[in-house]
């Protein structure tokens, strides 16, 4: 008789899971939705919505495309920071209009605007303390994001300039190789460089060199 392979055995299994069975391990489950992938942390309240935070996450790492393991983990931070500064606004509305809703209106006679005003100034003194909170946590989770944006920047402003200069050094043998009517192989040097990345700098420094020989003839024109 044949043994069962893995996925025999695994599809086998699967039919007799029925999930978490108790209270705690549904809320747990139901959770996992609002996890993000990479850091297995809860970053998205139950009634916010995954899908908008992922845009969200999306739009940032379009903005700085990083590279390498930090300057991904700093646009991470920047998102969930800029999440967070977006839910105080919404916390902020959300207890105002508690207070507007619960507070009596001893303005009922009056028009509606002075109604709305006096509901408005009744809430904030009502919510005081909670406003207050907020306000300083949005504060602090703005300084957060500040520095955070100076530190991506500072990140990729030196390590765009390591890869300017290794890309013209790159350009440099290779010129010499081709002087010799030889190949040159940049992965012997360590280069990392895709060749996309290889080919817009030929062509920039191409250009450069065109725009001198033009800038050269127009100064012995002009002699």
């Amino acid at each position: 008789m044949s043994t069962p392979n893995r996925a025999e055995i695994n599809r086998a299994n699967a039919q007799h899971s029925t999930g978490p069975k108790t209270s705690e391990g549904k809320q747990r489950s139901s959770l996992n939705a609002l996890r993000h992938g990479l850091t297995g942390q809860i970053v998205v309240m139950p009634t916010e919505d995954l899908q908008a935070y992922q845009s969200h996450l999306e739009s940032f790492t379009d903005e700085y495309n990083p590279k390498g393991a930090t300057e991904a983990h700093l646009v991470q931070a920047l998102a969930d920071t800029s999440w967070r500064l977006n839910r105080v606004a919404s916390l902020e509305t959300n207890l105002l209009t508690l207070g507007v809703a619960s507070a009596g209106n001893p303005f009922s006679d009056s028009p509606q605007q002075v109604q709305d005003a006096m509901s408005i100034v009744a809430a904030l003194e009502s919510q005081s303390k909670a406003l207050a909170n907020l306000s300083m946590h949005s504060q602090r989770l703005s300084r957060q994001f500040e520095r955070t944006v100076v530190q991506l920047r500072d990140l990729q402003k030196t390590r765009k300039a390591q890869e300017e200069h290794d890309l013209s050094d790159l350009l440099d043998i290779t010129e010499m190789y081709e002087s010799k009517g030889e190949t040159y192989d940049p992965s012997e040097d360590g280069f990392v460089f895709s060749e996309d990345e290889i080919d817009d700098a030929i062509r920039a420094r191409n250009r450069e060199r065109l725009i001198e020989e033009a800038y050269e003839h127009r100064l012995e024109s002009a002699a």
